[in-house]
């Protein structure tokens, strides 16, 4: 186990009962690599008035979360943060609720306002640590609003330094300095659009440090040297096709992507499984 001197980590993600599989796969990752204590954030919501399976994750979850992640040391902890009323205040009935993608990504841009530390690694629930995270934390941010790696296809077709937003280094004392996730919040509720708050980020963000994919890996990953590796939507061109396999669904991980290095974490995440019985009546 770590000693108690080490600095913590924060780390957020944001999603609803539905994704708590596999933000519990991640988190087992962060807690396998890296040795430091980690205060890792849920933030969620019930919006059943947008969707009847959008519900927020049971606050029972945090213990297994907690579980999970003391594998790596003892100090860390888990909490679940309900955040109905802040997504309802500032972003309810805005025009991006029934996108391509689901609100809960749009609740990274209430951060700020919850005042839970000055910096925070945030992550997508479809990634996964294949190294220590602490290689993220000790990257300077020092006059940044965040850092971010460049989107794999975006960079092509958007714009060379388009980001992607699924892992984040926030830091809120800058992001309030400048204002950045107002403007966002702002233009999120009132306009339509494609990628909605990655788009934002990337248009009113003016002080983005852009990492080494090794952050945010979107394609091939490599345990040892990559440190996230993004289960996001992909595309293979020879044939041509879209895949858009997750963390969970094992075999694809296994056969598909030839990742065979997360054998250990869905070892942990069975033995959870068997002591909380979190999966019982799911869908």
């Amino acid at each position: 186990m770590a000693e108690r001197s080490e600095e913590r980590i924060h780390v957020c993600y944001c999603g609803n009962e539905k994704v708590f599989p596999i933000i519990l796969l991640s988190a087992i990752s962060i807690a396998k690599y890296t040795t430091a204590p980690v205060s890792l954030y849920i933030v969620t919501a019930t919006l059943t008035r947008i969707n009847e399976k959008f519900v927020a994750i049971d606050p029972s979850r945090a213990d297994i979360i907690t579980d999970a992640l003391r594998r790596g040391n003892a100090d860390s902890e888990a909490k679940i943060i309900d955040a109905t009323d802040v997504y309802e205040k500032v972003l309810g009935g805005g025009r991006n609720e029934n996108s391509k993608y689901t609100p809960y990504t749009l609740l990274r841009l209430v951060l700020p306002s919850l005042n839970l530390c000055d910096k925070m690694i945030y992550l997508d629930a479809d990634t996964m640590c294949c190294s220590d995270l602490n290689q993220l934390w000790q990257v300077d941010l020092s006059g940044y609003e965040f850092a971010a790696v460049r989107d794999h296809m975006g960079q092509h077709f958007i714009g060379k330094d388009y980001v992607n937003a699924g892992v984040l280094f926030l830091n809120f004392p800058e992001i309030e300095k400048s204002g950045l996730f107002d403007r966002c919040l702002a233009k999120v509720k009132g306009k339509k659009l494609f990628f909605s708050d990655q788009t934002v980020l990337n248009k009113y963000g003016k002080k983005i440090l852009r990492l080494p994919r090794k952050f945010n890996e979107q394609r091939q990953a490599t345990e040892g040297e990559t440190v996230v590796k993004h289960f996001c939507q992909g595309i293979k061109w020879i044939p041509f096709h879209v895949y858009n396999i997750k963390q969970s669904e094992r075999e694809q991980v296994r056969q598909k992507l030839k990742i065979d290095f997360f054998e250990d974490i869905y070892r942990i995440y069975d033995e959870l499984q068997a002591k909380y019985a979190f999966e019982k009546g799911r869908e």
